[in-house]
């Protein structure tokens, strides 16, 4: 259970750490040579808000969205790892290490929903 999980931790930093450089790298590619205007704040647009936008964004291979698509990647591998000890415990018979691994499941999820 132990490798199982380590490798769970290490392939989704991995390929979080694999997307936010190749993005990175995309986004210096196409604006790199301009110059930032610091005096003026210029968020997200609306379409990389939702993670619907996110997806459909980084499938076209637009630079923000594989930033964003990997930053969320690597938010959701511990969030993969309860979800994979949850199953794990469920399989060792464990009810009361499942039942305190589905709280922190439900505690996660509850601070992670998607703002509206």
């Amino acid at each position: 259970m132990e490798r199982m999980i380590s490798l769970l931790l290490r392939v989704g930093v991995v390929a979080a750490s694999a997307l936010v450089l190749a993005g990175g790298l995309h986004y210096l590619h196409q604006y790199g040579g301009g110059v930032p205007h610091y005096g003026v704040f210029q968020g997200e647009p609306a379409s990389l808000r939702t993670l619907g936008g996110i997806l459909g964004a980084a499938a076209h291979l637009d630079s923000r969205a594989l930033i964003q698509f990997g930053l969320l990647l690597l938010i959701l591998t511990p969030v993969a790892r309860v979800v994979f000890s949850v199953a794990a415990f469920a399989l060792q018979r464990d009810r009361l290490y499942v039942c305190v691994t589905l709280l922190v499941l439900a505690v996660l999820l509850y601070n992670l929903r998607w703002p509206h």
